[in-house]
């Protein structure tokens, strides 16, 4: 077995929230040295994918690499979803979320429904001059649009979002992760009663009447859903507007140049995904042997795919830890790949470029309120912890200019 560095092995047994500030320079040594790396003290084998042509390949291949993985980690405080699913099984649940999240779904009267979430928010601190731009925005932002799509009660979004995070916690504090996973069952259980007895025009409503092979889901099914898409539909596009902010932040020229041309907050988006991706480690487990850069895994292997350190590797991505939104980054994997690439992309985009477009309307002068850069930070889940702001506000964008 490789000898790995002490302070490599720290990092990598860490858990998900663990305030990793940088692991990249870690990362690129793996990279280098270690691209199939064991790890000692598991029950199973378990190695660790940090290339990108290594983790892109085994995403592609859900034959051999299979997402049941996620069964021993989500998949215990979660129940059965679709994350830890495979092959027709995942495809026919997958179906039930999709529409409500397709892009036909979110045209319409939608986008202008996130508009004015967005600047309901911005309302609550746009006179102050200053404020924390995560905790006051990026946090609570994207669960108040899953809350419109899911039919979730809004004055329990605060509650939600908190156990939806304590869940992830399950590696690091299991006990803290089983209850926040008792009280999401106890607060969704009357909410699906209600649905099934009163439809509505809701993803809940949905799938509390939604049928697999004629058989309705059972309460256990639904519950397991709706979890993990408050905690997905919270947890990706919080970090994702968090981090692009950052980078703007602290690049004053690229944030006028945005502000001015708002045609390339896309484009910001995509390299953030590139960049800082949201949920940066994903689990696979072998069905078969297979051989990945030269090493020989067994049958039944644990693996973490590093998705932030292939994302970030020299040999795809020139000068990859530059922030670049001149690059191509349709082949960046902040999304994942393949037929688990991730349901509800188009919705993070779009609550993306909408949040972004209405700070900027409403902040004007928009800088750090520090000396210090802001910073992004953690492990399997990254994104910056505080981003404190000071601003010139406005309500003249309220409506929404969007230049």
């Amino acid at each position: 077995m490789q000898s790995i560095p002490p302070e490599l092995s720290e990092l990598l047994r860490s858990g998900p929230r663990a305030d990793v500030p940088d692991p990249y320079p870690f990362y690129a040594r793996m990279r280098r040295d270690h691209p199939v790396l064991e790890l000692p003290g598991s029950d199973r084998p378990h190695y660790v994918i940090s290339r990108y042509e290594d983790v892109r390949s085994v995403l592609r291949d859900d034959e051999t690499f299979s997402s049941r993985a996620n069964e021993r980690g989500a998949g215990l405080v979660f129940g059965k979803t679709i994350i830890q699913m495979d092959g027709r099984e995942h495809l026919r649940h997958r179906n039930l979320v999709t529409p409500a999240l397709a892009p036909r779904a979110l045209r319409g009267d939608f986008p202008q429904l996130v508009e004015k979430l967005a600047h309901d928010i911005i309302d609550s601190f746009a006179n102050a001059g200053a404020t924390d731009l995560v905790s006051r925005f990026t946090f609570v932002y994207p669960l108040r649009v899953f809350v419109e799509i899911l039919g979730l009660p809004p004055d329990d979004l605060e509650t939600f979002h908190r156990l939806a995070i304590d869940l992830t916690l399950i590696a690091v504090d299991p006990g803290r992760a089983f209850e926040a996973a008792k009280q999401m069952r106890g607060m969704l259980k009357p909410l699906i009663d209600a649905k099934r007895r009163e439809p509505g025009d809701d993803l809940m409503s949905r799938l509390a009447s939604a049928e697999v092979e004629g058989e309705r889901l059972s309460d256990a099914d639904v519950t397991s859903f709706l979890t993990l898409l408050v905690s997905a539909g919270a947890e990706t596009t919080y970090h994702l507007m968090g981090s692009a902010l950052c980078a703007l932040l602290n690049d004053p020229q690229l944030l006028a140049r945005v502000r001015d041309d708002r045609e390339q907050i896309d484009a910001v988006l995509w390299e953030t995904l590139r960049w800082e991706a949201p949920v940066s480690v994903l689990p696979r487990e072998s069905t078969a042997p297979c051989e990945i850069s030269g090493v020989t895994l067994p049958a039944g292997s644990d693996l973490m795919l590093l998705i932030g350190s292939a994302n970030r590797d020299e040999e795809h991505f020139s000068d990859p830890d530059r922030f670049d939104i001149e690059r191509n980054n349709s082949d960046q994997l902040g999304f994942g790949l393949g037929k688990h690439y991730c349901a509800g992309s188009r919705l993070a985009l779009l609550e993306g470029r909408v949040g972004l477009n209405a700070l900027f309307d409403r902040l004007h002068d928009l800088r750090l309120d520090s000396d210090a850069p802001a910073s992004v930070i953690g492990f399997a889940f990254r994104g910056p912890a505080t981003l404190p702001v000071r601003f010139r506000s406005s309500t003249s964008g309220h409506a929404g200019t969007g230049r």
